[in-house]
């Protein structure tokens, strides 16, 4: 593979990492909304149960594709 590959390839990874921020953000604050909105306590206790676990998903997401890009510059380095 030659370097313009990775470049693309860190080009694309970046972006993935900027749209799963912004679906954290998103997903944030739409269970923030449940939960305010909810009417009972058992409810409101389930939307903030969900909203750790999403937004916990979303950080192992970020993670993952952090890992990715840090595998990618080191493949472009051995070029």
């Amino acid at each position: 593979m030659d370097k313009s590959y990775y470049r693309k390839r860190l080009v694309d990874l970046r972006a993935s990492i900027a749209r799963e921020r912004e679906a954290k953000k998103r997903d944030n604050a739409n269970y923030a909304r449940l939960v305010k909105q909810a009417s009972s306590t058992s409810s409101r206790a389930a939307y903030r149960k969900s909203k750790i676990d999403r937004s916990a998903s979303h950080d192992r997401e970020i993670e993952r594709l952090k890992r990715l890009v840090s595998q990618t510059q080191d493949a472009m380095r051995r070029c």
